[in-house]
């Protein structure tokens, strides 16, 4: 199913910085940059994925699918959940993850490669005796753009807990489709933490989720996770994809709760524009627009 959605662009540029007048003309070509930014549709595929704790290859087949979908649509970028390949808060991961870049990634590289499209997935990255849940952005040639530590990490639900990331983890890089910044579910819970990620000016923020509750608080348990994609959107003032795993926790004091998808894009003022299938795998893709608010 492809939902095709297209948001009007706010005619208003703001160019902050400060040149002397033999430096108009540099100006002036930022402000049309910048212009030409907002101006921007990308072709996003939200890839919301069942995700087994701890069955990496099943996972990776999972994946593999997804992104074939993607691209028979034409999408140019692929977003997926948070730790879409051993599942989130699972205490397996400390023994099964491997180092950013390693293994993982190369496999992450080659669908990109393959495909032509862009990746943004979460993964668990082990750095030395450290386990921390990170997310990647990969181009279309296999390289990684940005990689963000998760810094919100809730270390109740699993011991030994994720290690935190730093403020310094938040930042937005320039890539082919404009400048995006990366973000983790909960880190959005923080006011400071999404400024952050709008100071650093993205066109673009994608955040994968594991957004989890007890099965008998869903399907109304996904307004709060619309809530949080919109407000974060307004915050940083800037378009978010926010996806979502669909699965079930299997370890922790969180056991047995239930991932419901329901993924969310909203655009830079906080309108959704699509929310994806409710306990179920879906692949859908949309046309936004990107760039910063006025």
């Amino acid at each position: 199913m492809s939902v095709f959605c297209r948001v009007a662009a706010s005619s208003t540029t703001v160019f902050v910085g400060l040149l002397l007048v033999p430096g108009m003309v540099a100006m002036m070509g930022a402000q049309e940059t910048s212009k030409s930014t907002h101006d921007k549709t990308v072709r996003v595929a939200v890839c919301q994925i069942l995700c087994i704790d701890s069955d990496r290859e099943g996972n990776f087949r999972r994946i593999e699918y997804a992104v074939e979908t993607a691209e028979k649509q034409g999408a140019q970028l692929a977003c997926f959940p948070e730790t879409a390949v051993l599942g989130w808060v699972n205490g397996e991961a400390h023994e099964l993850a491997d180092p950013i870049p390693g293994p993982t990634t190369e496999r992450i590289a080659e669908l990109a490669r393959k495909h032509k499209l862009m990746i943004c997935i979460g993964l668990a990255e082990k750095a030395g005796d450290e386990l921390y849940d990170s997310v990647i952005l990969v181009g279309t040639d296999g390289k990684i753009f940005a990689k963000h530590r998760k810094i919100n990490i809730l270390s109740e639900l699993m011991d030994p807990p994720y290690a935190r990331g730093t403020r310094e983890d938040i930042r937005a890089v320039k890539t082919p489709i404009g400048r995006v910044g990366l973000l983790i579910c909960a880190d959005t819970f923080k006011d400071e933490l999404v400024q952050a990620a709008g100071e650093q000016s993205p066109d673009l923020l994608l955040v994968p989720y594991g957004w989890a509750a007890d099965k008998s608080e869903w399907p109304q348990h996904a307004k709060q996770l619309a809530a949080w994609v919109s407000a974060t959107a307004k915050r940083a003032g800037c378009p978010v994809v926010g996806t979502d795993l669909v699965g079930r926790i299997t370890s922790g004091p969180w056991t047995g709760k239930t991932y419901g998808g329901q993924s969310v894009v909203a655009d830079r003022e906080g309108k959704v524009l699509t929310i994806l299938r409710d306990r179920d795998a879906d692949v859908r893709v949309i046309d936004l627009k990107i760039g910063r608010g006025s």
